[in-house]
């Protein structure tokens, strides 16, 4: 120990040490948790799921490079968990929180998992023996789960829960079949919802993004049309990991589908009928699902419907141009006018502006490029805070050009697709920036405690 390091003042016990808060451990609230974490910081990372990840876990691969998008989340998921200065707390939502003098006390909620995981071991023999068979929500409808699962076989942290709304003893008082094979005996069926109280210094929202309701896409099906998905739900169909290992299989029948129909921008770009803005991601992973599907069906043929084609960044328009010119993925410039069964082909109806014709394709699948909206939660978790959002409930920036990761609210920061569509890269950097703002909160927190230390 050098005299420098011997010298400096630590805070006393009555002091706690600056730490941040991070709602939503996505790609990027694990990226700013890491980044906080390793500055040298205590946080705390709240997620509503039962297991960290968000969007990125359910991906097949990623653009423009294809790589296996569990091969590199898989890692940054481990060392999160792992991290001695990351408290990870899962299936739980922040409920309430107040103004201190330099912070916040935020109230958290955990639900009853149904299961001690400090005795569970993650074995898996619940989930086995489980009689009860409900569709799984990870799958986005193409697979089935368990009433006591976990989200995906990469779980993090590998800990499963009892859905309530579906487990056979929640609903007609039998069944426990899972405790009585339980190996460590960690079913525990009265556990209830715990809530606890923290205080932090700097919160960064982390919150993500969902899908665009099919319900809201009468031209596309409503969502009432079999073989008509969206495209996470294609991610999860080309995913080893997946309902149908990573084999192209149509959800009504199974058969291997040979001519594919992929529809850009549905439900964005759309101001009469849906949603204005541009969902920035849809094109990049468009030409990644109509290539990986050449490459998954060779003898296949993928149509592409397109208003036009955005592609800025790092590699992506030469990613755009491969899948046209090695995968024969064919284009067409127009919008889907409408769909529907008939037999057992999809029938689309559109237009080719390029030439001013009418196109009919009787197609075997269409997958949506769904337009991306905010989270539930997004808006919540703004009025709480006293963060401004925008008018389709994205979190809105303090300065969109200077401040991108400020929310105008000292000490309360944005990341990800809080503020709007984004791909992987711009998640993590955006998380980064975040957790930058929040560690230099931090700091001057730190350094005004210790003043205070050395004062007193």
């Amino acid at each position: 120990m050098n005299d420098a390091t011997a010298m400096k003042p630590s805070l006393s016990d009555s002091q706690r040490a600056p730490r941040a808060l991070v709602i939503g451990a996505g790609i990027a609230g694990m990226q700013a948790a890491l980044d906080i974490a390793n500055a040298g910081y205590d946080v705390l990372l709240v997620e509503k799921l039962p297991s960290i990840g968000g969007h990125m876990a359910q991906l097949s691969e990623t653009f423009p490079t294809l790589d296996c998008a569990q091969c590199i989340m898989t890692p940054r998921t481990v060392e999160v968990r792992q991290h001695e200065r990351i408290r990870l707390i899962t299936y739980a939502q922040v409920e309430a929180a107040e103004s201190l003098d330099d912070g916040f006390r935020v109230r958290i909620r955990r639900q009853p998992a149904g299961v001690d995981w400090e005795r569970c071991t993650g074995c898996g023999v619940c989930s086995e023996k489980c009689p009860q068979r409900v569709p799984a929500e990870f799958e986005l409808g193409l697979g089935r789960r368990k009433a006591i699962y976990t989200l995906s076989p990469q779980a993090v942290p590998n800990k499963p829960v009892i859905d309530r709304a579906h487990c056979l003893y929640y609903l007609h008082g039998k069944c426990r079949v899972c405790e009585r094979f339980c190996p460590t005996g960690a079913l525990d069926f009265a556990q209830q919802a715990s809530e606890f109280s923290e205080e932090v210094d700097a919160i960064i929202l982390a919150t993500g993004f969902e899908l665009y309701a099919e319900a809201l896409l009468p031209e596309y099906g409503a969502g009432q049309v079999a073989d008509v998905i969206s495209g996470l739900a294609f991610e999860r169909m080309l995913s080893a990991s997946g309902p149908t290992a990573g084999k192209v299989r149509r959800p009504s029948d199974g058969k291997e589908p040979k001519e594919v129909v992929f529809v850009q921008c549905a439900g964005s770009r759309d101001p009469e009928k849906a949603l204005p803005y541009c969902s920035s991601v849809c094109c990049m992973y468009t030409a990644k699902h109509a290539m990986l599907y050449r490459h998954r069906v060779p003898d296949g043929q993928a149509y592409v419907f397109y208003i036009d084609v955005r592609s800025a960044g790092k590699g992506y328009e030469e990613f755009v141009q491969r899948a046209v010119s090695e995968d024969r993925v064919l284009y067409l410039r127009g919008k889907v006018s409408r769909l529907f069964r008939q037999g057992d082909k999809v029938i689309v109806w559109g237009a080719d502006t390029l030439s001013g014709r009418q196109v009919e394709i009787a197609a075997d699948m269409v997958v949506l490029a769904t337009a991306l909206t905010p989270s539930r939660e997004a808006r919540q978790l703004a009025a709480m805070f006293g963060a401004p959002i925008n008018a389709f409930g994205f979190l809105e920036e303090a300065d969109r050009d200077l401040a991108p990761a400020e929310t105008g609210r000292p000490g309360v920061y944005i990341a990800g697709a809080a503020a709007g569509p984004c791909d992987i890269p711009a998640a993590v950097a955006s998380g980064s920036a975040a957790a930058a703002k929040a560690i230099a909160r931090l700091a001057r927190r730190r350094a005004a405690l210790e003043a205070e230390h050395v004062a007193g």
